[in-house]
């Protein structure tokens, strides 16, 4: 047998396919009944503000479904979408307005952003404890170290799906 070969049955043989929405139902569930436990002894449900510029149509889908999830696992949430023509200037006072909300637990900073705005410099005006995609040098500096506040969406999900799949 040559070599792409073996390598080949080595591959088709650890093939599984995974149950992404079982799993994300299993998900939505848990956290829902979490807000719950939260909302009865804070008396206010978290809030995330997500902020989306221009009109690139996969970031308006993206954020559609955040806010889509966060409703049905009641969690309040703020949809800020701006026209592409928004400055730096203007994002940046928008971040900064947001950091100052006692009531907005999270700040979701839809990328790509236009050109022209320097998305570190930007991210770096948002409060590290608000950061929920954990970009925030703090945070990512934390999560080095082994102490996140915030995991990066996608790859905690994909761990997340990984575990409750019961794939090492």
């Amino acid at each position: 047998m040559s070599s792409e070969n073996k390598n080949t049955a080595q591959i088709s043989q650890r093939a599984e396919l995974l149950d992404g929405a079982r799993i994300a139902d299993e998900i939505k569930r848990e956290v829902a009944a979490e807000i719950e436990q939260l909302w009865r002894r804070a008396e206010e449900r978290p809030c995330l503000a997500a902020i989306r510029v221009g009109d690139d149509p996969a970031s308006e889908v993206y954020v559609k479904n955040k806010i889509r999830t966060c409703e049905e696992v009641g969690i309040r949430s703020e949809h800020h979408a701006l026209p592409g023509s928004t400055t730096a200037s203007e994002l940046g006072e928008l971040v900064s307005s947001l950091n100052s909300r006692d009531e907005i637990d999270g700040i979701l900073i839809q990328m790509p952003l236009p050109g022209g705005i320097d998305e570190a410099a930007l991210i770096e005006t948002m409060d590290p404890a608000k950061d929920v995609d954990g970009f925030h040098p703090m945070n990512v500096g934390r999560l080095a170290l082994g102490r996140p506040i915030f995991v990066p969406c996608t790859p905690a999900g994909i761990v997340e799906l990984l575990t409750r799949s019961e794939i090492p």
